[in-house]
């Protein structure tokens, strides 16, 4: 069964940067798109950053210019570098990859807080 792990989370202060990590086990799928979404406390989940199996990217425009995601497709796995981290950037951070099929999976998300 295919699962997706988050790590990388934690408590950063504002101005600071983490890199979050998405990582598949249970079988390669090649993932037709990956995604971040996030979910700050008493918000609705909020679409984050995609990037396609081409490497075609797009992002929420909150985040344009700080963060970036990337991916291994060997490995199946996505990467959310998140530079310049601000305070209402704090939120559960929860990956996501389509299959081909349309098959969506889902992790279970990290906790980032940025506060001084």
């Amino acid at each position: 069964q295919v699962q997706l792990v988050e790590s990388g989370g934690g408590l950063v202060q504002p101005g600071g940067s983490l890199r979050l990590s998405c990582v598949s086990s249970g079988g390669i799928q090649a993932f037709y798109v990956m995604n971040w979404y996030r979910q700050a406390p008493g918000k609705q989940r909020e679409w984050v950053a995609s990037i396609s199996m081409a490497g075609v990217t797009n992002y929420i425009d909150s985040v344009l210019g700080r963060f970036t995601i990337s991916r291994d497709n060997e490995k199946d796995s996505s990467y959310l570098q998140m530079n310049s981290l601000k305070p209402e950037d704090t939120a559960v951070y929860v990956c996501q990859g389509i299959s081909h099929s349309g098959t969506e999976y889902w992790g279970q998300g990290t906790q980032v807080t940025v506060s001084s």
